[in-house]
Parts: structure tokens; C-alpha cells; sequence
């Protein structure tokens, strides 16, 4: 339950960091991919705009959210296993002798 614990942690923080990433990145490629070179002259149905942006940040917010999940489940699983070989090595050990 432990090892399940851990894995969720890092995969709910790789998907707050992806989500953040993509909330800070996707808007100035979304201007990129939307304007035009000759912005001034034309003219648009603004609603549909307005949707197809918003559209487009909620599916870059979902994928860097997906991406950073993705991302931190495999460190997870290294960390885990570091800890684990870790904790092996200091089991074999033999005790310090103590004196009576």
C-alpha cells in the first residue's frame, strides 16, 4: 500500500507540474498557430474564436497533464526501487556489537 501511496504522489505532482507547464506555454503557441500575417485586415466569427482557444488551452492543459503524470510514474518506479535497494543493503548488515 505503501509503494501505490508513493506512485500516486509523484504521478498527482507530474500532473499539477505538467498542468502548470502547459498553462504558461500553450498560450503564446496558440497565438502563434492562430494569427495571421495579415491580422489587421481580416475578419472573424469571434464566438467561434473564443471556443476554438479555449478548446485548444483545455487540450494542451489535459496533455501536459498527461505528459507529467506519464513522466513522474517513472520516477516513481525509481525511486521505489532505489529505496528498496537501500533499504536491502542496510538490513544485511550485521549490527554493531553493543557493550554490556
Amino acid at each position: 500500500m505503501d509503494k501505490l501511496k508513493t506512485v500516486l504522489t509523484f504521478m498527482l505532482a507530474g500532473a499539477f507540474l505538467g498542468n502548470l507547464v502547459a498553462t504558461f506555454a500553450a498560450p503564446s503557441f496558440m497565438e502563434w498557430y492562430n494569427s495571421t500575417p495579415l491580422a489587421s485586415q481580416t475578419m472573424c466569427n469571434l464566438p467561434q474564436v473564443v471556443r476554438d482557444v479555449t478548446s485548444q488551452l483545455v487540450r494542451a492543459q489535459f496533455i501536459g497533464s498527461g505528459i507529467g503524470a506519464a513522466v513522474f510514474l517513472v520516477l516513481s518506479i525509481f525511486f521505489i526501487r532505489a529505496r528498496a535497494k537501500k533499504q536491502r543493503a542496510l538490513s544485511a548488515t550485521p549490527p554493531s556489537p553493543t557493550a554490556v
